[in-house]
Formats: structure tokens, sequence, C-alpha cells
């Protein structure tokens, strides 16, 4: 770029300027349809000269509740050029979460997707603030206002006036408070400044080396800084964006648009490996697979150093097997990143096997999000990279992770006893257990919050465990449980296509999910894959016991956030009953071992 990102109305105008004729892509019926940047432009002058005649004006809050779309953007750049304040919250929240976001935040406008969650926010309008309600589908109900009317007005070239008024938006200006997705149960709403994101896009964009071929798919929440700060580096650099808005079209979309960048949490990836080993499950299939992999183990080194193995049994191994991992991916990706939480070595070296390198980043919402990221040039598997030129880092006496940059928030909307917690002598806490190697990559141990303390005084770290747990097909979720116990054991929620594959394979019979996992073959088979595992644990931290459950863990029902994040409290709460019966029980360690082997 050749002015750098000050605000985030530098974004819209760079995005702008591009001219693109496709920069943001939406599907209907299984049709793509391309926006140009002079029609965005023109819904998004349109909206917020609709808003400035409702008397929205600088530094009132607009709350966007909605599925990722067009409308989300150019509601997102409307709010912010007119110096106003956006407030995302996921679509997934319960009436009872969003009236707490919407109430807390202040909001006066309210723009929504749906009519669904029209009917979710409008039994609510009398304890609230809000004046406005705006429906981005057409929606026939008193009080909606039509975001597609709104979109629609003069047709603007260039609006001189209002581009002149967000010119005025100055670095240190609020530009959105985001609510936590709350991994221990409590949401706060973190404000962050236009040049707090606008400092991380310019770092982020200058660090890594983003690919210039078109295709991106934006599907994580827009909810979440992540998936926003990807979505503003699109468009600030000139890469069309393509939008789906539910995690079940994913498959397909990527076979559409097959992006040439490529950007999703770890469970995306562990998903993606997952159905690539179910479809090698068997017969000759399975011999070429295990085959090609082992050949991608002899070629790792090369594989993240970004060389292309010249061996002819690699290029045979890529010509059967690899092809079709990539396949999954689209075929195309250049780069595939992973942030939101902790990928695990074990995946990271699986895909590097594979021919394709996953660079992890590290982040927080506080943070704008990005303090750390592997790149084409600088790459360690298990590391979450160096961190970015501006961001400083340094470590607690505890082992916590403290850093110091322009993107760190200034702190908690309407919490100052929490935003002075947050801080030590004007350095951030991260909350999370991290070391540095000799190179400077930065490792991430664990959650401070999360580390389990045994009743013998052992600290252990679930994170890597749960992480080297999900390597295994098999397993689609774990969770490490123990805290103030004698010993460590693990809930797994099983990975259900597989299991029952492999329970029709080996003549198990099962009429339901949770009379498959109380069978004694199934068991026994878990109980394997935790012995293996236990080999390479220390003595503390080996899992005595494990608990089944008949459930893929999800967001809707509350077991991770809605960035696929473990909610560890909830998972606890939940199965708060199989947890006691399970410590209740004498522990014979002798027998234990005799019927896991």
């Amino acid at each position: 770029m050749n002015t750098p990102l000050l605000t985030l109305a530098d974004v819209f105008f760079h995005m702008v300027d591009h001219n693109l004729l496709d920069t943001m892509n939406y599907r209907v019926d299984g049709s793509w349809h391309a926006i140009s940047a002079l029609e965005v432009y023109r819904h998004t002058v349109n909206v917020a000269h609709v808003l400035q005649s409702w008397g929205f004006q600088r530094g009132d809050r607009a709350a966007i509740l909605s599925e990722n779309r067009p409308e989300w953007q150019i509601a997102d750049f409307a709010t912010l050029l007119l110096g106003g304040v956006d407030v995302p919250i996921y679509p997934t929240l319960t009436p009872e979460q969003t009236a707490y976001i919407l109430k807390d935040s202040g909001s006066k406008v309210v723009i929504l997707s749906t009519a669904e969650q029209f009917q979710k926010v409008q039994p609510m309008l009398k304890q609230l603030q809000v004046e406005k309600i705006v429906v981005m589908d057409e929606v026939d109900a008193i009080g909606a206002n039509s975001m597609n009317a709104m979109m629609t007005g003069a047709p603007y070239f260039r609006d001189a006036a209002l581009e002149t008024y967000a010119r005025l938006i100055k670095p240190d200006d609020l530009a959105t408070i985001i609510y936590t997705s709350g991994t221990t149960g409590t949401s706060k709403g973190v404000m962050l400044t236009h040049g707090n994101i606008a400092s991380n896009l310019e770092a982020g964009t200058n660090t890594f080396e983003w690919s210039r071929e078109r295709g991106y798919i934006s599907f994580l929440p827009l909810s979440h800084i992540t998936a926003r700060h990807v979505d503003y580096i699109m468009l600030a650099t000139g890469i069309g964006v393509s939008y789906c808005p539910s995690f079940d079209e994913l498959s397909a979309v990527i076979q559409e648009i097959r992006p040439a960048t490529f950007i999703a949490v770890p469970r995306v990836y562990e998903k993606i490996r997952q159905e690539v080993e179910r479809h090698s499950a068997s017969g000759v299939k399975h011999w070429f697979f295990e085959w090609a992999m082992r050949v991608g183990r002899e070629h790792r080194e090369e594989i993240v150093a970004g060389q292309h193995p010249r061996s002819l049994s690699w290029h045979i191994a890529d010509r059967l097997v690899f092809s079709k991992v990539r396949g999954a991916l689209g075929g195309r990706a250049q780069g595939c990143i992973s942030g939101g939480a902790p990928l695990g070595r074990e995946l990271a070296e699986w895909y590097a096997d594979a021919g394709i390198r996953i660079f992890e980043g590290y982040g927080l919402t506080e943070t704008s999000p990005v303090i750390a990221i592997n790149t084409g040039h600088h790459i360690k598997l298990g590391s979450v990279g160096q961190p970015l030129p501006n961001v400083e880092c340094r470590l607690a006496e505890d082992g916590e992770l403290l850093v110091r940059a322009p993107s760190v928030t200034k702190g908690y909307w309407n919490l100052p006893q929490e935003t002075a917690v947050a801080f030590v002598d004007g350095w951030f806490r991260t909350g999370d257990i991290a070391r540095f190697d000799s190179d400077g990559y930065l490792y991430i141990t664990d959650r401070k919050k999360d580390l389990i303390k045994t009743s013998g005084g052992k600290f252990i770290a679930p994170q890597p465990i749960e992480n080297s747990l999900k390597t295994n097909v098999l397993i689609a979720h774990a969770a490490i449980i123990g805290d103030k116990r004698k010993y460590p054991a693990v809930l797994i929620a099983p990975h259900f296509p597989l299991l029952e594959d492999w329970a029709q394979v080996n003549s198990v019979p099962f009429a339901s999910r949770h009379e498959l996992i109380q069978h004694p073959r199934v068991r026994a088979l878990y109980e394997g894959i935790v012995a293996d595992l236990n080999k390479k644990l220390a003595s503390f931290e080996r899992l005595k016991r494990i608990i089944l459950v008949p459930d893929e863990f999800e967001v809707g029902s509350g077991e991770l956030t809605a960035s696929f994040k473990l909610k560890r409290r909830e998972v606890e709460k939940k199965y708060a009953d199989l947890i006691e019966a399970l410590y209740a029980e004498p522990y014979h360690p002798e027998r234990e071992a005799s019927e896991t082997h």
C-alpha cells in the first residue's frame, strides 16, 4: 500500500481505490453474485446518510447481529465513517446474552440479518436504549427498517462531505466494542480504537507474505476480531472477499471459490484431516495413504522450508495422495493460516507431511488481534511464530506473557477495575503461559486459568495433551479434568462418523451413540489411545481414566466458543454427574492397567 493505514476509514478508501468488480461476493441458490467497489461505496454512503438522518452521531453505538455477508461489512463501514462505534454480536447467542450486550453497550441502532434475529431482539426493546432496528432480509414487520432500501438511495459517485467527515477520525477514536466469547463464562466488552486495529493491520500486511491471487473465503464469524482483521487486509489490498454465512456450506464453497489464501481455526483443519483419513481407512487406499505419509515425513524439513521435494517417491505420493488433501482446501491455497486457538504440533506436522504449510499465529481480542505469526521465511512448527515488529513481549515471573504495543486495547467498556487488573506497569496481561526459544519464536503452553492443579500440588497444562489426543481421528474433542483431584482424567467426545464406520467394520452392534460408547470394545479402543499417549507424558500428567460422552461439542450447545475454543467450565458443568461418579469410584492402578491392555 502506498499510504499507511491509520484508521479504518483508510481501509475503506483503499478498497474503493482498487476499484475491483468483485470486491464482495455472495451466493444465492448455488450461484455467485459480485458487488463492485463502486457499488459497495454507494451502498455504504447511502446507509450512512440514513443513520445520520436518525440522529446517529460520533461515538454512538450500532450493534451488528448477523452471519457473514456483504451487508455486515457495509453496516460496519457506514458506522465507522460517521465516527460511530460498532458492537458485533454473534448470531448464535441466546436472547439473554444478546440483551446483555445491547444494554451494556448502550447501542442505539441494531442492524441484524434475518426475521429470526428480529424476533429474538424485538421483545427486548422496552428494556433497552435501542431506537432503530435494521433488517438485511426483507421482513414485513412493524419497526423493521429495510437495509436494502437504505442501500439503494441516491447513486453517489463520491460524497465529498462524508469523506471529509470520515477523514477527521483520529487513531485514538473508539471504533468497536467486541464482547469476548468468554471461555471462563465472563463476557467483557473490549474497546478497540481505529489506531489499535489499523496499526495491527499495517504490521500484519508488511510482515506476512499475502498471496496476490484472487480467492478468499470469509467464513469465520465477523463478530470475532480475527475474521475482521483478515477481511480488512483483503479489502485494503484489493483482494475480493467471498462470504460464506454457514459453516455447513463451507465444503461446497471451498470447491467453488478454490481460495488462494485459506484462514481457519484449528477445528476446521482437524475436520479436514478426519475426513481425509476416513476416506482412506481401508484396503489399498489405506496402504497407499500410509506409504505416502511416511514419504512425506522424510521430506518434512523441505516442505517447512518452502522447498519442493525432487524425489520420485514424493512426486508419486503427491500425485496419488497429497493432491487429494490439497483438494479438500480447494487445490489452490498457497498460504494456510491457523489462529483463534492452539493448532497443536502434531496436526501441523501431519499437514507438513502432506505437503502443506500451515502458518500458525497467535493473538487476542485485546491485541487487535495478532501478537505473533509464522511466515514463509520464518517458521517453526509448534510455535506461534515471532512477534510482530511493533509488538513488545516479556514474561512475568510465573511465565505469563505480557505485551505492549499500539494494538493493545485501552480497556474494557464500563469496567474500570477489570481494566486496571489487566495491566501491570503498562504491560497487558495476556493470561497465557508462554516461553521463547533461542531464536525468538514464541510458544504458548496454556491458558493461565486453565492450568489444572492436582490435590498433590502438581500443575498440568491441559491444552497440549488435548491437542495430542485430537490428532487421533477417532476423537473430535477432549477435555482434561482433575483440578483439586488426586489424578487427572479425560472426557472424550468421539468423532462419531469414523467411530460408527469402525463399529460396522468390527461387527460392534449399536442402536444409538449412547449404546455405542458403552460397548466394551469401544471403551477398550479409546483406553488404548489414551494409554499410548500416557507413554509420552510425565507420571503426574498421565490420564488415569476416561469418560466417553455421546455428543460432539458444539457452539450451539455451549461447549465451544464461537471461535471453537473449548469452554472448559461449561463442559465440566454439563457432565458434572459423570465426573463426580468417576472420582467416587475407588482407583486401583494395577487393575486399571491390566484392563486397559
